[in-house]
């Protein structure tokens, strides 16, 4: 092995230290204004799932159900892809969650 070939490394390498976009901090306001505001439309969705978890879980359980709370809409599918699919051609780009239709709504282990 010729260690004259080797690439040589700068001894003044200085490795970066803090968040790569600095600029992008958002302040702890608005963090608290987001948790608040995806709390509310969490705690929508879960009382729509609540109500039409026990008519669903005996017929499609484990399936997909994608909720959009602000109408009260959801659509069910047992392929997650195809109800994503299935939730963009109804809603459109407004925001809503995934469930799985079970006891607890996991999609996943925990």
């Amino acid at each position: 092995m010729d260690i004259s070939k080797m690439t040589q490394l700068s001894s003044h390498y200085q490795p970066r230290r803090g968040r790569v976009f600095p600029e992008k901090q958002i302040s702890y306001e608005e963090k608290t204004r987001r948790n608040a505001e995806y709390s509310l439309f969490y705690q929508g969705c879960r009382v729509i799932f609540n109500k039409v978890q026990p008519e669903l879980i005996q017929d499609h359980y484990d399936w997909f159900i994608v909720i959009e709370p602000v109408s009260g809409n959801y659509v069910i599918d047992p392929d997650e892809t195809i109800a994503r699919q299935k939730a963009r051609e109804k809603f459109g780009t407004t925001m809503r969650l995934m469930m799985r239709i079970n006891e607890i709504g996991n999609c996943g282990k925990i």
